[in-house]
């Protein structure tokens, strides 16, 4: 596939700047592949698509404040992300303005909200540069990782919602976050789920339908940008994932009654996909690079709940080959005719 096939125009006006007060009054698009109709409703509707015995899968992944903001000796800004914690204890990181950086120079972080050096300082001893943006970071503390970014880290929103730092950081930690999220590591939300509230959740249960969780800790292979001509020649870094026995067991139980398993996410996609053994769920924990593409054949999931997505990206890509990349790209050209809300914050969209 070139990724030139999935390019879009999206004015800029209906990126999603914030998420909205009530999560379930998002607008939900339905797209019926089978009829090839496309429905206009509210989120809250996705309920009347569920059926009694389907199973709705979630990634419980918690978002970390992983954004961060370090100086150099001579006194040059660094903006970083946190990607994840390796083996070893040192961090795998996204650094800009970062091209002059030499091995084992020394950043000191600092936080976003103070005057640079009021903090308790905390060293990042830079150990090498991996791939272009990415660089790998010893901390020169033995304060736990969490800690570090709780106290100078700030919620990872993405470059296109244009706000001056911190400026809505107490509600961003709350709103960039799903009702269910559990287990931290994630660098960017598993953004489908943020339309739920508690409330859904509990309804959708009472008419049937069981929700199950998943993990994946979303980095580097979710939004790391395509620079490639062909979407297959795009390198997926790993992401972390991890089914449960008890999780494994019902998706595999709703297979069998020949019930419907829908993917709340493309991260729930892959995480399934990932664990999938001739067509059931294999418990267990590792890291996926799977790139999913048009002419994949999916072996688990019959429904996907996703937002919308950048053009030019794995996650689109992933959704063309679910719901076919004409039709997908057609409902996108309705949702920005009907002034949906784009990418993270966003509206949702339903594929079945």
């Amino acid at each position: 596939m070139k990724v030139s096939e999935l390019d879009y125009a999206l004015p800029e006006g209906l990126i999603a700047q914030e998420g909205l007060s009530a999560r379930t009054q998002s607008r939900l698009l339905v797209l019926d592949r089978e009829r090839q109709v496309l429905t206009h409703r509210r989120f809250e509707a996705l309920i009347e698509c569920l059926e009694a015995g389907d199973c709705l899968v979630v990634n419980d992944s918690r978002v970390i404040p992983a954004r961060f903001f370090a100086r150099r000796h001579k006194g040059g800004k660094i903006e970083g992300l946190f990607l994840r914690l390796t083996e070893e204890g040192t961090w795998q990181v996204m650094l800009k303005n970062a091209s002059r950086l030499r091995e084992e120079e020394i950043l000191t972080l600092y936080s976003a909200a103070t005057v640079a050096g009021s903090d308790a300082e905390v060293g990042l001893r830079v150990l090498a540069r991996q791939d272009r943006g990415v660089w790998l970071v010893e901390p020169e503390t033995e304060e736990e990782t969490l800690s570090i970014l709780d106290r100078y880290g700030i919620t990872p929103l993405p470059p296109y919602i244009r706000r001056k730092d911190r400026e809505k950081e107490a509600s961003d930690r709350k709103r960039y976050q799903t009702v269910y999220a559990d287990l931290p590591g994630s660098a960017a939300a598993p953004t489908a789920g943020l339309h739920f509230d508690q409330e859904m959740l509990e309804r959708i249960e009472a008419k049937g339908v069981r929700i199950v969780r998943v993990t994946l800790h979303v980095g580097l292979g979710t939004f790391g940008p395509v620079e490639t001509e062909e979407m297959e020649s795009h390198p997926m870094h790993a992401e972390e994932y991890r089914v449960e026995e008890k999780a494994a067991g019902i998706i595999n139980d709703t297979l069998a009654k020949g019930h419907r398993v829908i993917a709340v996410g493309t991260t729930s996609v892959r995480t399934l996909e990932a664990s999938a053994v001739q067509g059931n769920v294999k418990a267990g924990s590792g890291w996926t690079d799977l790139l999913i593409t048009p002419g994949y054949e999916f072996e688990i999931i019959e429904g996907l709940l996703t937002n919308f997505h950048l053009p030019r990206t794995t996650l689109l890509a992933l959704v063309c080959a679910f719901g076919g990349t004409e039709r997908v790209l057609g409902a996108y050209m309705e949702a920005i005719r009907q002034e949906y809300r784009f990418y993270s914050y966003g509206d949702a969209m339903l594929v079945l």
